[in-house]
């Protein structure tokens, strides 16, 4: 049994598409559904069973679901604008630890998310090595919250038993109930359906033009690629970015999406609300050379390329969902 926590969520239940495809169904899936659409994301894809979050820790340390493969976890808060500093802390940090420890002492694959806003401004570089990685400072506790897992691997050496992935700036389908932390990508392909333009943020430093911050942009269908290898790959562990190395400007993106709808280019630039000025990244850029290093050498999808497939393929399709 292979169990995927937030399994119904943007990430995890592309994760259960990409397991499906391989013919992969003995599947317990870990979430939350209340008060949104997320359930949605579930109905085109095969599963053994569904879980509460709030039975799994329990169930888990009761080994009631033994044999366990692989625990694949990808369930937690993903706000970045979330305030709540002791729910992160407990959600997002000891929640995974509860489950890595587990893990351990019983020779389980275990995968966890972590993200790119552990390395906030990008001033220590945008580096999965490991003695860097002491030097970070997030922006938001979202960040830290992430931050704080990765940290403690690698303190008690756990790392060297698990993986723990920084994903970047992640886009497509099954986002949809993401509400404001849906990618650009969708608010744009909206925004130019039902207005014919594209708001982005003005710029607020003179080393970067309107729409000229620039961002690891990484397809949702690379993504699970790369946790697909993984599963595939057990001696590689540690913690590794999941971006594609190439660093796209938000007008990229702009120009993808009314290029994928065959729209003419109308880009608006807007004020920036204040509450973002001093927590907003203006660039970030996975840096590869481990991932590529360990042998992982999954060809990464162009920023066009994804943005037609999301678009066409997704987004004006009759059935939206992987």
């Amino acid at each position: 049994m292979i169990i995927v926590t937030g399994g119904a969520g943007f990430i995890g239940s592309a994760v259960v598409w990409r397991l499906n495809k391989a013919g992969i169904d003995d599947i317990l899936i870990v979430d939350n559904l209340t008060h949104n659409d997320k359930w949605k994301n579930l109905v085109n894809r095969q599963f053994t069973d569904f879980i509460h979050k709030s039975k799994f820790l329990d169930l888990l340390s009761k080994n009631s679901f033994y044999p366990v493969d692989s625990i694949i976890h990808l369930g937690a808060c993903s706000s970045t604008t979330e305030t709540d500093a002791d729910y992160l802390m407990e959600n997002n940090f000891h929640f995974s630890q509860k489950i890595a420890r587990y893990c351990i002492r019983r020779d389980i694959r275990f995968i966890n998310a972590s993200s790119a806003a552990t390395y906030g401004s990008g001033e220590n570089s945008f580096s999965d090595s490991s003695d860097i990685s002491y030097n970070l400072k997030p922006l938001n506790m979202y960040g830290y919250s992430k931050q704080l897992f990765d940290l403690w691997a690698l303190k008690t050496d756990a790392v060297k038993k698990l993986v723990s992935l920084k994903f970047f700036n992640v886009f497509g389908p099954n986002e949809y109930h993401k509400e404001d932390m849906r990618s650009v990508f969708y608010k744009a392909f909206f925004q130019v359906k039902e207005t014919g333009c594209i708001k982005l943020f003005k710029s607020y430093k003179k080393e970067y033009p309107d729409g000229g911050q620039l961002r690891d942009f990484i397809y949702i269908k690379d993504c699970v690629d790369v946790i697909w290898w993984f599963l595939n790959n057990r001696d590689k562990t540690g913690i590794f970015n999941v971006g594609t190395g190439t660093a796209s400007t938000w007008n990229d993106l702009a120009k993808a999406v009314f290029l994928s709808m065959d729209k003419k280019t109308d880009i608006k630039y807007i004020d920036m609300p204040d509450s973002l000025k001093d927590k907003y990244q203006y660039y970030t850029c996975a840096d590869t050379n481990k991932l590529r290093g360990a042998g992982c050498q999954i060809k990464f999808t162009t920023i066009k390329e994804a943005a037609k497939d999301y678009i066409q393929n997704y987004l004006i399709a009759s059935d939206p969902y992987l």
